[in-house]
């Protein structure tokens, strides 16, 4: 069958891809949600080091998710140093899983597909 071909059988079916959220998809912010799942609260430089970006970009992807109501940032101190802190909210774990299952779906209808040859090139 070729893209575009209709298939009643799959006819009202969507693509998974479909349901991917842009919010979430994105490198460094599904790096963020997935490590925030792991633990209580997770530091800012924490986040920083294992998702190798610098402060700005990670601020700027935490900012998009606070503003989505998917991470909640608590600021406090350690001591004497100020500290950031991110935690994931129910409905950022809530969009966490849809996008996880969404992921799985993909991988599952890959591995239940026959491998196709790669086109040749024009």
């Amino acid at each position: 069958m070729t893209t575009g071909d209709a298939d009643p059988q799959h006819e009202d079916e969507l693509h998974p891809t479909n349901t991917l959220d842009d919010t979430v998809h994105q490198r460094v912010r599904l790096g963020i949600l997935t490590i925030a799942r792991e633990a209580d609260r997770v530091d800012f430089g924490f986040l920083k080091a294992q998702l190798a970006v610098t402060d700005g970009n990670l601020s700027r992807h935490v900012k998009v998710l606070e503003d989505s109501g998917l991470i909640s940032v608590e600021k406090g101190y350690a001591g004497r140093r100020p500290r950031t802190w991110v935690l994931l909210t129910s409905q950022g774990a809530q969009a966490l899983e849809r996008e996880l299952r969404a992921l799985r779906e993909l991988v599952q209808r890959l591995d239940n597909s026959p491998p196709r040859p790669p086109a040749a090139d024009a």
